[in-house]
């Protein structure tokens, strides 16, 4: 079978949004969207679905010295996952002086907030928890 490719992100949105036509009409049910490429998906999936859309921002946490090299996220909501396998190896970007673990620019990346970017396509109020 031949992979199939989408005119667009609009178009991916509109074939995905079938696929989750279940989920239409449902007062708990919330689209979001990741910053950039997932608002054209994440808008025809809400309108589809008659649910509302935010945004989800994400950082990605790069290890110090080496920026493309991801060691984890941060997200709206206080969320941050960790690549525990990259952070506990001795990868000389997460090395302390004493040679172990996250050192100190590393673990300051863990703990940074994810800062509040303004955005004509985000309404203004709280963070919503993916969580919940």
């Amino acid at each position: 079978m031949k992979p199939r490719f989408f005119r667009d992100r609009r178009e991916a949105g509109r074939l995905l949004a079938t696929k989750l036509a279940a989920y239409a009409n449902h007062p708990d049910v919330i689209v979001l969207a990741l910053p950039r490429g997932g608002v054209p998906v994440a808008y025809e999936v809400a309108r589809a679905l008659n649910a509302p859309l935010d945004i989800f921002l994400v950082r990605k946490l790069g290890v110090p010295g080496y920026e493309e090299l991801a060691m984890g996220a941060i997200a709206t909501g206080g969320v941050r996952v960790l690549n525990d396998q990259l952070v506990g190896s001795a990868h000389p970007g997460l090395r302390s002086r004493r040679g172990r673990g996250v050192g100190a620019a590393g673990a300051r990346a863990t703990r940074a907030p994810l800062p509040r970017r303004s955005s004509a396509s985000r309404r203004a109020g709280p963070d919503r928890d993916p969580r919940r």
